[in-house]
């Protein structure tokens, strides 16, 4: 196993406030023998704080069709993954992120859509439940993909005549994700994801740097981390371009599939953002265009970007 490898498993076993671990738990046994994991990352994760907040969890399943039957759910989750769900135990509160094993593999690697997922899963995250050993393998194969990647669309966009560290590449990256979503969170929000642990960004840069060179000598080529920026610029415009009309598609998907999601969309946004902005009880009757009418004023506002 990759040095890699070996550092994203032991930071996925770390261990978890037990309420996180008895909620995976619940979440798990309501897909049954669809469960593969459930993974907890995010805000509550780096903070530890979790009444009175919304937790993060993605439940990877085996396949759509395993987890829903023949609901209309697998088409959407298909089409638009992930589907995102409500959950509630023992007095906390969640979102669940719902994506097969497949789906999951391939989001994190360069050729998926959008940043989403990568992103996520180059900073911290815990594996709270496992059907068994092969799962949580597959996980960790899976996530591996996620930190390479960003290295890979990070260093192009890098000063060529600056010196800068390992942090500094971090930072930048995580810079270039935010921007490529509609987010709420203030500037210096990708800095401080860094700044929360930077001994474990700075144990896991060079192993990231070692897996480049492993897979391209697997390929029979040299180390290549330097590709042409005009190409990455071009990769990341299209990113962005994804990420915020993916945001918007999402968020009618939710309209369907998350109860109450408009008003979880304005409470990340005033948390994040500080601001106050208050949903209106037709905003609840039609979310979509609720919504649509809302985002506008906030982009415009600077509340998000």
């Amino acid at each position: 196993m990759s040095e890699l490898k070996s550092l994203i498993k032991r930071e996925l076993a770390q261990s978890v406030d037990p309420r996180v671990a008895a909620f995976a738990t619940s979440i798990a046994a309501q897909y049954g023998a669809a469960s593969r994991v459930v993974l907890f990352y995010g805000s509550c994760l780096r903070s530890t704080e979790l009444d009175g907040q919304m937790l993060d969890f993605y439940l990877i399943v085996s396949s759509y069709e395993a987890a829903y039957g023949k609901s209309w759910l697998v088409g959407a989750n298909k089409r638009l993954p992930p589907n995102v769900f409500p959950a509630e135990h023992d007095g906390l509160v969640a979102k669940v992120a719902v994506l097969s094993e497949q789906d999951f593999h391939r989001l994190n690697r360069i050729t998926a859509s959008a940043v989403s997922v990568w992103a996520r899963f180059a900073q911290p995250s815990r594996l709270v439940w496992q059907a068994d050993e092969a799962a949580q393998e597959q996980a960790v194969e899976a996530i591996a993909g996620a930190p390479v990647t960003l290295f890979d669309m990070t260093f192009p966009m890098m000063g060529i005549d600056t010196e800068y560290s390992i942090s500094d590449l971090w930072k930048r990256g995580f810079e270039l994700t935010y921007g490529a979503e509609l987010r709420a969170e203030r500037k210096d929000r990708s800095a401080s994801v860094v700044d929360a642990d930077p001994e474990r960004y700075a144990r896991f840069g060079p192993a990231v740097v070692a897996a480049i060179a492993a897979r391209d000598k697997d390929r029979g080529k040299e180390l290549k981390i330097i590709a042409s920026r005009d190409a990455v610029e071009k990769r990341w415009r299209q990113l962005r371009r994804n990420g915020k009309m993916l945001t918007l598609a999402r968020l009618a998907k939710a309209s369907a599939t998350y109860a109450g999601g408009i008003d979880y969309l304005a409470w990340k946004i005033n948390r994040h953002a500080g601001t106050d902005y208050v949903i209106r009880p037709w905003q609840r009757k039609w979310p979509i265009l609720g919504a649509l009418v809302m985002l506008p004023r906030l982009i415009r506002g600077g509340a998000i970007k």
